[in-house]
């Protein structure tokens, strides 16, 4: 009988696939001309430019352009969400359904990976990676087949830490990642993000953030790599190259990069989500586009999605400076540009610069939004804006083509279909390895006094686990059920038997699981009672440790007045203060793990424990990264990429701040972080020596080079990662402090020296002067080296004219 149950399983499976794969239709048509097939996308039994493969994407892209109709051309325009699910019921593509909604095609759309479901349905419900498989075979052959010019859709998924679909590998958040200060790291990791998606058909990534963490109320600061934009557009580029490759010449592991969130996003007024941004010119190009310039003239990216904000009074969606002579004209991007979700709506009801839908639809396509990501397009009302004169076919013509040269630069009308059966590779075992990889990079160690860390096994025999993230895996935003997750006190259970762990959960944070609507914590009384429980169960114990910390309900994406996500203040919340006050009336050594979307001012927990590991969130192995460093299996190596304050009322506390912003300090108060940007520390030791540069005076146009000699003095082996700031003593407009400038991440034996070079560029001088031009000036700078942003030995550099 079993045997039986299991031919019938394989018959049906190779019957899914069978249907999945099949790459012809009865309707489907192709030309032979000579050796050569090509696919008769518009059935008219000839072989037209657009279909011919040999030519180039100029002239295949002015072809099908000339053959279009307005509602065509509109409808490539269009990037469906919430609606799919019409065409998707029971997680079965409906033709007919199709037929309605989409007569004229479809640009593309977002998340075929949900299927009828959007992500705050139940996991058993949502299409597995071989159904979407059949899905995007049977949603292409409908747009292909049953449209008049067949032109191919695009599908869209969300990528930030991982391929946001079931049993995919999620990897920590990209705030944790980018603490690893390690460009390979990234490369690998979004490599796998790209054959995942490429795996279930996915043409384009919405990501990487790029959008700098200066205020970390904001919720969707765990999205960002840091508050540093020399660095971010290190990172970013490594990011965008991993998920792209050679785009020019596209092939099946590979797709386009849609980078978030062009403008200021990650400084909205007060941290409050699509909140106004209060900067000038000269910021932004000094500080927040550094990363989206890097981005795209470094590594070719090819999307590009603007913020909800205004700035300076302008709606991003609607800032012809930003999307056309910015972007466009000066960065020569010649991907596409498309909304954030409903955005171009938001011009008439949150901004209300437009007064109705036909009016935000000339605002966002005159200033340079090609594709609309909404469910009630405003791109719809295009034909009554034309007859207004608000804008010209000459705009909707450069839209269309932006979208069709992107799909032939990918290839899918030549490959339009997945052909090859590769979701075996989707969280794999290779996958959850570098998954764990990034994890142990990713924590930072950021306190330990008496070198607590790592616990001693033959001293500490009976281990108090306490905290509420000692027991669950916490993912972050933008995330997906992996094949498999381990909490900390699961992984410690599993790895080291012969300690005995006492396991009390604390106090509780939220009052329920549901990301839906406000946040509410869990009852101050009903924690009093958890607090007791765990001092009871802590008293026996050699050792407390503690997992404390957010989670992706308190800090989040404010997705609207109704589901809020920003915070007020960064403290620790839900009694988490209570139970450490609690316990250290205990005597115990402790030690803290913190887990973490933003990071949070934990005087109280910095007073009362000896050692501190910052966590961030670790992804799908988080419990085993945990349980390796807790024992030394793994020896942290992280920095802090954004600076941790020591409370909210201590923001802005970014480290390149302007020599007048904190020159009188506060009343009653200490004016630095709690813990500064680049600070990490390690279970060995390191010493730096000997500074040097090869030349101390140099031409404006010349480099030099300065090295310094790091050892590890300490008994382990262990990675440092070593920085180079630099600060203009003297300019015409008023510089930062410090300004990071390069970074190498070194390994190195007990015992063991090496010396790290970096070169002086002109490019790590300049700056953009009174008339907002990129300039360098002659002058005194001087050339820091450290560990840290306030840790450092430094040299003088003089510049002079050529």
């Amino acid at each position: 009988m079993l045997l039986k149950s299991i031919l019938f399983y394989i018959i049906i499976s190779v019957t899914i696939l069978s249907t999945a794969f099949a790459q012809l239709d009865t309707t489907e048509k192709f030309i032979s001309v000579g050796n050569l097939r090509f696919r008769d996308f518009n059935r008219n039994g000839k072989l037209d430019i657009y279909e011919d493969y040999r030519k180039s994407k100029e002239q295949r892209t002015t072809d099908l352009l000339s053959k279009m109709t307005l509602q065509e051309k509109l409808a490539q325009l269009r990037v469906p969400y919430a609606e799919k699910q019409k065409i998707y019921k029971g997680n079965k593509f409906n033709p007919d359904v199709a037929s309605e909604m989409y007569p004229d095609g479809l640009g593309e759309i977002h998340r075929i990976s949900e299927g009828a479901i959007l992500w705050s349905t139940p996991l058993e419900k949502t299409p597995n990676p071989k159904d979407i498989i059949v899905l995007a075979n049977e949603t292409q052959r409908f747009f292909i087949n049953d449209t008049r010019l067949g032109i191919p859709v695009l599908f869209l998924e969300e990528g930030l830490h991982g391929l946001v679909v079931k049993n995919g590998t999620m990897f920590p958040s990209t705030l944790g990642m980018s603490s690893s200060w390690n460009e390979d790291l990234l490369t690998e990791v979004y490599g796998v993000v790209a054959q995942e998606a490429r795996a279930i058909g996915t043409h384009n990534i919405l990501g990487p953030v790029l959008d700098l963490a200066l205020d970390p109320r904001w919720g969707r600061t765990e999205e960002t790599m840091g508050e540093d934009p020399y660095l971010v557009s290190r990172l970013g580029v490594a990011i965008v190259k991993a998920l792209q490759g050679n785009t020019e010449n596209a092939d099946d592991r590979n797709l386009a990069s849609t980078l978030k969130h062009l403008g200021a996003h990650g400084q909205p007024e007060a941290g409050s989500n699509t909140g106004p941004a209060f900067v000038s010119e000269r910021w932004l190009r000094e500080v927040n586009f550094k990363p989206f310039s890097a981005a795209i003239t470094k590594a070719n990216a090819l999307g590009v999605m603007p913020n909800y904000n205004e700035i300076s009074g302008i709606p991003s969606h609607a800032d012809k400076w930003l999307l056309t002579d910015v972007l466009r004209d000066e960065w020569d991007f010649k991907g596409v540009v498309v909304s954030d979700y409903t955005a171009t709506e938001e011009l008439n009801h949150y901004h209300h610069i437009a007064a109705d839908y036909a009016e935000a639809a000339a605002l966002a396509l005159n200033a340079g939004v090609d594709m609309e990501l909404s469910d009630k397009p405003t791109y719809s009302n295009i034909s009554e804006v034309l007859s207004k004169n608000l804008t010209t076919m000459d705009a909707v013509d450069k839209a269309v083509l932006h979208v069709l040269d992107l799909k032939f630069r990918l290839g899918i009308f030549e490959n339009p279909y997945i052909e090859e059966d590769k979701t075996a590779l989707i969280g794999s075992q290779e996958y959850r390895d570098l998954s764990l990889k990034a994890a142990r990079q990713s924590m930072v160690l950021l306190k330990n006094n008496d070198q607590l860390l790592p616990l001693d096994k033959n001293k500490y025999k009976k281990i108090a686990i306490i905290g509420p993230h000692a027991n669950e895996c916490i993912l972050g935003g933008y995330s997906h059920s992996p094949r498999t997750k381990v909490s900390p006190l699961e992984a410690l259970k599993e790895k080291y038997k012969d300690a005995e762990f006492i396991y009390a959960e604390g106090c509780k944070l939220n009052a329920g699981k549901s990301s839906a609507g406000p946040t509410r914590l869990a009852s101050h009384s009903s924690n009093l009672i958890r607090i007791k429980e765990a001092v009871t169960a802590a008293r026996d114990a050699d050792v407390i440790v503690l997992m404390v910390g957010g989670n992706d309900l308190i800090s989040k994406e404010a997705t609207s007045k109704f589901t809020p996500g920003d915070l007020v203040d960064l403290e620790l919340l839900g009694d988490q203060n209570d139970l450490i006050d609690s316990l250290k009336t205990l005597n115990k050594p402790m030690a803290a793990f913190v887990f973490s979307g933003p990071p949070i001012s934990f005087v109280n927990l910095k007073k009362n424990v000896s050692s501190i590991v910052q966590c961030w969130y670790l992804g799908q192995e988080t419990g085993y990264a945990v349980a390796e460093t807790l024992f030394g299996e793994n020896n942290p190596s992280g920095k802090l990429t954004v600076s941790i304050p020591r409370s909210s009322g201590h923001l802005p506390v970014y480290y390149y701040a302007k020599p007048t912003a904190r020159a009188r300090g506060y009343n009653l108060d200490d004016i630095s972080p709690l813990y500064p940007f680049g600070f990490g520390l390690s279970y060995t030791e390191y010493e730096y020596s000997n500074l040097q540069i090869s030349k101390p005076a140099i031409a404006t146009n010349e480099k030099t080079t300065v090295s310094i000699d790091v050892k590890n003095i300490g008994k382990l082996p262990g990675d440092e990662i070593v920085q180079l700031y630099i600060r203009d003593e003297v300019s015409s407009i008023t510089r930062p402090v410090k300004e990071l400038k390069d970074f190498k991440r070194i390994s190195l034996k007990a015992g063991e020296t090496k010396t790290v070079s970096f070169t002086v560029t002109p490019d790590k001088l300049s700056f953009y002067n009174i008339n907002m031009k990129e300039v360098i000036e002659p002058g005194d700078f001087e050339i820091m080296v450290g560990p840290s942003s306030q840790t450092f030995d430094s040299v003088q550099l003089k510049v002079i004219n050529n």
